[in-house]
């Protein structure tokens, strides 16, 4: 059980790869923290784990960027900092480029990319300063490509590919 005890936060976790993830490592023996917007769902999820003692749900939506340090703060209180983040939280879109709405396209960056980038530093400091930790980010396909029914998504998880490149090779 290599999981077993570890810290692993995961957001986007109430439905999806989240989800799964969240069973997964709980049949492990880890020590999850679970976060989305969606409370309910979060309450579900937990439920069915098969070690849901083991669990803390924190309600957190990754765009409101403001609120990501204080939630990350209850995720120490709750288990001390993460042995592993699982940037995982996301939304897709499939229209074309002339058919979405700006706000739609600043919805999915605010979401997919600036949302991981917001969570990861709050989480990154500590791993650095306690010299361990992983960050895992769930990107696509989509990262490497673009169609024209997916751009907005498409450039988010570019711009995560981007970014995190970065931080694997540099360490901050």
């Amino acid at each position: 059980m290599v999981f077993k005890d570890k810290v692993i936060w995961i957001t986007g976790a109430s439905s999806g790869i989240g989800e799964h993830l969240a069973y997964a490592f709980s049949e492990q023996g880890a020590k999850l923290i679970l976060s989305s917007r969606n409370l309910q769902e979060l309450t579900r999820v937990k439920q069915n784990c098969s070690q849901p003692d083991s669990i803390r749900i924190l309600s957190l939506d990754v765009a409101d960027f403001e609120q990501v340090p204080t939630i990350y703060q209850q995720v120490k209180e709750a288990w001390g900092t993460p042995d592993i983040l699982i940037n995982n939280a996301g939304i897709s879109q499939r229209e074309l480029v002339k058919d979405t709405a700006f706000l739609v396209d600043k919805k999915i960056m605010d979401v997919n990319f600036l949302g991981t980038v917001a969570v990861t530093k709050a989480v990154l400091p500590d791993m650095l300063v306690q010299k361990s930790g992983q960050i895992v980010v769930i990107s696509s396909v989509m990262g490497k490509i673009g169609t024209p029914f997916r751009s907005a998504y498409a450039a988010s998880k570019h711009a995560l590919q981007g970014v995190f490149r970065g931080v694997g090779r540099a360490h901050g």
